[in-house]
């Protein structure tokens, strides 16, 4: 079992990792920015280093003072979280070669999977479901391009190799304005990732976003913890996440989870990991896999009664599975609400003082939340603040008690994206289940301009 780790994050996913190491009774390390040094789990910590002034480059995603921080207090492994350097393949690189371990897949499946039309490449060849596409970059020529448009057929979307987080993508409804676009994202992608490749695939006109958790222990062994759904997005970023996703049968969830757990043989993958689909007409469509915790993995917890971080310890002290497919048992529904410290109708970010904080509860009712009663906000970091998790037998009695737990959450002193979510539960189309990724997009519009009809 490891002895000690450094948490190379902030926030809530930090807490939630020193929670599970000190379940284990690991040491844990806590890494932080001059502005966090008053997060719970600084003082909760065996040991804390600073690392940096609050800018990220200079403290969060600073490698070498990361490392340096893991020399000093003598840790084993470093834990990279979500977001920041998770998906870092460099990063992996660098720690593993400093004689830590990294807690996550090997730095070659990084990079892989962080390179899109690579983990396309590999996908396909390991018999993962693919969206119609141009099967790797494009190149100059505009005929040829235009000929694999046709191929594929209207509209299509032109994405970024290295892109990710809903950036780097442009969607094309005529031949006409192909070229320009390939262009323009072409030089969007080398300024905001480095890496001006792009390709192409088919756009889907009303996907569902439907992902499959995945554990595997780079030794041969691999399961899957069923899907999630999380199309209730704006701007491509996730708001609401539910487990298991409406409509989706055991018999399809086992054949696509296999289909999964085998690539993931395949590949060699260490760790947790999600593949993301979109999902339409019945079938799957893979987008991407994300090589790290995600946000979402509570409502997964939640389901099968798994300790995802847990198991991401114990696989990284090279130990095998523990779990068989077998022992996975979906029970009940399970529902996430990201609580953000972001205006609920401009979405413009509210750092600021909490005066006054009540956590919901209640019973199936989990609070993952880093915030209390006096802590300042800073106008740093990503706006969430907290997740709202609430599990029940039914989806709908989920969706019940979310709406209780909601109202009885209070955030005082900042505003709260809670309005928004509240809307969302109460919301007709969204109880009835196995809306599309442009649905809340699309009632926020009409929400909009019902307000400016008034006015």
């Amino acid at each position: 079992m490891l002895d000690k780790v450094v948490i190379a994050n902030r926030g809530e996913i930090a807490l939630r990792i020193l929670r599970a190491c000190h379940a284990l009774g690991i040491k844990t390390v806590a890494v932080h920015s001059t502005v966090d040094r008053n997060l719970k789990h600084v003082a909760m910590a065996d040991e804390s280093v600073c690392i940096g002034p609050a800018p990220s480059a200079q403290s969060y995603l600073n490698m070498p003072a990361i490392i340096a921080a893991a020399e000093v207090t003598d840790a084993q492994a470093i834990h990279p979280g979500y977001g920041f350097l998770s998906e870092n393949a460099d990063f992996a690189e660098r720690v593993e070669s400093s004689g830590f371990i990294f807690i996550g897949p090997r730095a070659d499946t990084i990079r892989m999977m962080g390179d899109k039309v690579e983990a396309i490449r590999a996908m396909k060849s390991a018999g993962v479901p693919c969206v119609p596409g141009s099967g790797g970059p494009l190149g100059d020529d505009a005929k040829e391009n235009v000929r694999i448009a046709r191929e594929i057929g209207y509209p299509v979307i032109i994405k970024a190799a290295g892109g990710g987080g809903g950036r780097g993508m442009r969607v094309v409804h005529t031949e006409a304005h192909l070229h320009s676009a390939i262009q323009t994202t072409q030089t969007e992608a080398k300024a905001a990732f480095g890496n001006a490749q792009v390709y192409m695939e088919k756009f889907l006109e009303n996907p569902r976003h439907v992902e499959i958790q995945v554990l595997a222990d780079g030794q041969g062994g691999a399961i899957h913890l069923g899907e999630r759904d999380c199309s209730m997005q704006r701007r491509h970023q996730k708001v609401v996440e539910e487990a298991p996703a409406p409509g989706i049968t055991p018999e399809l969830r086992a054949e696509i989870g296999k289909v999964c757990t085998e690539a993931c043989i395949r590949i060699g993958y260490r760790g947790a990991g999600t593949f993301e689909f979109l999902y339409e007409d019945g079938r799957f469509y893979f987008i991407e896999m994300n090589t790290r915790i995600q946000v979402e993995h509570p409502v997964t917890e939640m389901i099968t009664g798994i300790d995802l971080i847990k198991e991401q310890l114990l696989i990284a002290s090279g130990q095998k599975l523990s779990i068989r497919q077998e022992d996975i048992v979906l029970r009940g529904h399970a529902i996430e609400c990201r609580i953000n410290a972001e205006d609920p109708d401009s979405f413009l970010p509210s750092p600021g003082l909490i005066k006054h904080y009540h956590a919901a509860g209640g019973p199936g009712v989990r609070v993952d939340s880093h915030i209390y009663e006096g802590y300042r906000v800073p106008a740093n970091y990503d706006s969430m603040i907290g997740k709202l998790i609430v599990h029940g037998p039914d989806r709908a009695t989920a969706i019940a008690r979310m709406r209780v737990a909601l109202s009885e959450m209070v955030v005082d002193g900042i505003k709260t994206n809670i309005p928004l979510q509240q809307r969302i539960m109460t919301d007709r189309g969204f109880q009835d289940g196995g809306q599309n990724i442009h649905y809340l997009e699309k009632r926020l519009a009409e929400r909009k301009e019902k307000t400016l009809s008034i006015l």
